[in-house]
């Protein structure tokens, strides 16, 4: 069994029996990690003061930017390694297990050529007085990461947290921690002082209950549903604590009748089959302006037709869905689809040799989708495209804010006065212009509005998030 990582030392945690570790390629279990409890968390927290406090604390910004730099190059230095622990944790293909590795080690470069870059403020003030303005960090931050995209997700928070200075406790996602436990170790060994970064295992409702109540966490960090994202908050609210939420997303595609299609269609199938759907940001919805609505669909389908379905070293489109439970989610939600009368327009199909154990979906597309459907307002989380018609650009924003959510949205339209009228309408934290994610970008702040969350991560404005500001005043002799 995986033993915890505190203090920058592997720990027994407090409960003998672990949890079970599946691939999701098989659904066979290889592997056992540590069931922390409140009392390991508390262990955690304690290490983590102790850094703030200690040689973590008294580190320059440059040598934090240096060592966070170091560990970015580590982590390309085993990105072999590291790929294949992700894939075979998440069931991701490999080739984009090993962007996500790329993508980690690019947020320990990012923020740690960030680091000695974040300035105060000078405000002219009455006379005799200075008054200088200054970012400090919080203290111990709180990572409760997800399990669709575990290294990203750990590069995303904890990067931005330790370049301003920060130590951190993570509780990944129990169904995906093999990379978080590598990556302490690559961390301990490029240079991070011991207790700066901590990882516990462990459920949610007790490890990660356990530190998103803590009376001696500063702030707290958290990927996924809103309902866990709720309860997050409220228990972090007891002890007046930050948190920076990130809740999923049912994000559309616009497609205008000015629209470059050849273009367009590749990145708006791609944009729901990624990662198998998994993922908050997915172009679940895909709006289409009536005049054009049967050729896109057409067009669509005939590319959901062309994709394979399989495991990780079968180069596929589409992988497995992670979990068992969240496999019967995703089929449930199409069979309801299925019995309220709506028809898969296309389907994908398995790769040949897909083990039968596995939690297989076939990319399914569906349309026309009534907008006020199940499917239209609700996130699947999982390889599901549902296809809406629209008339004109006042009905298309009706239909795309016509959600609980405001995450990322994407406009395909050639008219450059329409592109801007558009995405300013548009609710939610990113807006693509004819394409869809623009490569991850680790520059670009990212975050959502209602209830996909609120906070800002990636990019400068995530140090803001994770540092206050003090403002200093001082009254001199004239």
């Amino acid at each position: 069994m995986k033993k915890l990582f505190i203090g920058g030392e592997w720990v027994a945690p407090a409960q003998a029996d672990g949890i079970p570790v599946y691939f999701p390629a098989t659904g066979e279990s290889y592997d056992e990690i540590a069931r922390g409890q409140a009392s390991d968390i508390d262990s955690a927290v304690k290490a983590a003061r102790a850094a703030v406090n200690g040689l973590w604390g008294k580190t320059t910004a440059t040598e934090r930017g240096r060592i966070l730099m170091k560990i970015g190059e580590s982590v390309l230095a085993n990105q072999e390694e590291l790929a294949g622990i992700e894939a075979k944790d998440t069931g991701k293909p490999l080739e984009l297990a090993r962007k996500d590795i790329q993508a980690l080690a690019r947020y320990f470069e990012f923020y740690g050529s960030a680091a000695d870059k974040v300035h105060g403020q000078v405000i002219p003030y009455l006379s005799g007085y200075s008054v200088n303005i200054v970012r400090q960090p919080f203290g111990v931050v709180g990572h409760i990461i997800p399990w669709n995209y575990p290294a990203q997700m750990l590069g995303r928070t904890v990067a931005p947290a330790l370049a301003m200075g920060n130590a951190s406790v993570v509780k990944p996602a129990e169904d995906a921690c093999m990379t978080s436990l590598r990556f302490a170790e690559i961390a301990t060994d490029a240079g991070l002082p011991a207790g700066a970064l901590n990882i516990v295992t462990g459920y949610g409702r007790e490890a990660g209950a356990a530190l998103s109540e803590h009376p001696d966490v500063n702030m707290i960090t958290f990927t996924g549903s809103p309902q866990v994202g709720t309860t997050i908050q409220t228990a972090a609210a007891q002890n007046h604590v930050k948190c920076v939420l990130e809740l999923g997303g049912k994000c559309p595609q616009l497609v205008f009748d000015d629209a470059d299609l050849d273009k367009a269609i590749p990145v708006i199938v791609g944009a729901i089959v990624q990662n198998a759907g998994q993922t908050c940001s997915a172009g679940s919805r895909v709006l289409i302006q009536e005049g054009i609505f049967d050729e896109v669909l057409d067009r669509v389908a005939a590319r959901f037709r062309e994709l394979r379905v399989g495991g990780p070293d079968s180069a596929p489109d589409c992988g497995p869905i992670i979990t068992h439970a969240q496999y019967g989610r995703v089929k449930q939600f199409i069979a309801e689809c299925l019995d309220s009368g709506l028809q898969p327009v296309a389907e994908g199909s398995f790769a040949e040799g897909t083990a039968e154990g596995g939690y297989y979906v076939k990319p399914t597309l569906f349309g026309p989708v009534p907008r006020d459907h199940k499917l239209a307002r609700e996130e699947v989380f999982g390889p599901v495209l549902a296809a809406i018609p629209f008339k004109d650009e006042d009905d298309a924003i009706a239909v795309a804010n016509g959600t609980d959510y405001g995450l990322v949205a994407s406009v395909w339209t050639e008219n450059g006065a329409r592109q801007h009228r558009i995405a300013n309408r548009l609710e939610g934290g990113q807006v693509f212009i004819n394409c869809y994610g623009a490569g991850g970008g680790v520059e670009l702040p990212f975050g959502g509005v209602r209830k996909s969350g609120h906070g800002r991560e990636k990019g400068f404005l995530a140090l803001d998030e994770f540092s206050h500001t003090k403002t200093i005043v001082n009254h001199y002799q004239q």
